[in-house]
């Protein structure tokens, strides 16, 4: 099989994890640990190769994409120290609302230095996605970065790339976005990815429990925390509206009868500076079951919050590559379906399995 060429949009905690564990799973450890698929397709995690980076840290543009996922602010644990040089350079990105104003005001190693080099033009950043040979662009912004996003988005229609929108800005579900991927036929996966077990995806499966044995949900609640740059950039609550709606329409989707707003709170709660790339969920559900009789059910949930994305997103870049390699365009909606908080189609998740499995196998989208 030819390589996966990735390009990537922020060499934050998400990229380190995503490529410390193409590295780890070279090796074709026999566990396979951690991986919902060691073959997806006939492509490997080492088929995966980095040929493009952009980023605005000072401590990261100019370095090789090897030594820049371990630079600060980046937290997260270093499972894979023993990284390769890819002899790929991280380039100046573009700002634009890539950065809360709050975060000028806190220690360099919490937060981004932004280098003084000039900003890449949309022109540079689409020579760069063309002359590398990347078949995908991959997201990693900080939420809120609206404006950030699309102009990546549009570099890469522009380049024709897929593109791969881990974050909550709505590209994929924006039926104006996906057909401008479709018209061009090139694939796209979005929006906001779910983890491997995460807050999100076990929130929906205790749901999802709920319906089917006959319980109802009255109300709940899912507070999270974390002290990687995401939940200090959250601290500005005005960035956080896409992010709120994906995470609370994920679990709503999964309701027969949604619950009225004042019984649904869903979102990141608070930024605890040394709990660094830990996140942890506190979960709340309250209900009546049979006899009407009333239960309450409460979950703690601690996991390192960017190896749990790349777990999923290392599928999600496989499964973008099938579509590239079987000439299929626009929204590759049951993998989204599977992969994302915020697809354009929320599948419950039995059934977003099986055709993500079918897609995988062949299967052409709806």
């Amino acid at each position: 099989m030819t390589k996966i060429k990735i390009a990537i949009a922020g060499i934050g905690n998400c990229a380190s994890s995503l490529i410390q564990g193409i590295e780890y799973y070279t090796a074709e450890r026999k566990d396979s640990i951690g991986l919902m698929h060691l073959d997806l397709g006939g492509y490997k995690p080492k088929d995966i190769k980095v040929v493009a980076a952009f980023d605005i840290d000072a401590r990261k543009e100019g370095k090789d994409v090897a030594e820049a996922i371990f630079a600060p602010p980046n937290c997260t644990t270093i499972f894979c120290p023993d990284i390769p040089a890819t002899g790929v350079k991280v380039k100046m990105g573009r700002v634009l609302d890539g950065i809360s104003d709050h975060m000028k005001n806190y220690e360099e190693r919490y937060t981004f230095v932004v280098s003084k080099e000039p900003e890449a033009t949309k022109e540079d950043i689409v020579n760069e996605l063309k002359n590398s040979g990347a078949d995908m662009l991959l997201n990693y912004l900080p939420v809120g970065s609206e404006e950030a996003v699309r102009f990546y988005a549009e570099c890469a229609l522009e380049a024709r790339v897929a593109f791969i929108n881990n974050m909550p800005v709505f590209i994929a579900s924006d039926p104006e976005w996906a057909k401008k991927f479709e018209e061009k036929n090139i694939p796209i996966v979005g929006d906001d990815i779910k983890a491997q077990l995460g807050a999100t995806i076990t929130h929906r499966i205790l749901a999802d429990l709920f319906e089917k044995r006959g319980l109802k949900l009255d109300r709940t609640y899912q507070l999270n925390t974390g002290g990687n740059t995401d939940f200090l950039n959250m601290l500005n609550r005005s960035r956080l509206a896409s992010k709120r709606e994906s995470k609370t329409e994920a679990v709503q989707s999964i309701l027969s009868h949604k619950l009225e707003k004042e019984n649904i709170h869903i979102g990141p709660s608070d930024y605890v500076a040394w709990q660094k790339d830990n996140k942890v969920c506190f979960l709340r559900m309250e209900g009546r079951l049979f006899g009407d009789v009333p239960m309450n059910l409460e979950l703690r949930l601690s996991v390192e919050d960017s190896p749990n994305s790349a777990g999923v997103v290392i599928d999600a870049i496989r499964c973008c590559k099938l579509a590239l390699d079987r000439g299929i365009g626009g929204v590759l909606y049951s993998p989204a379906s599977y992969f994302m908080k915020h697809p354009a189609i929320q599948y419950p998740d039995d059934e977003a399995y099986r055709r993500t499995e079918e897609f995988i196998a062949g299967a052409r989208e709806r």
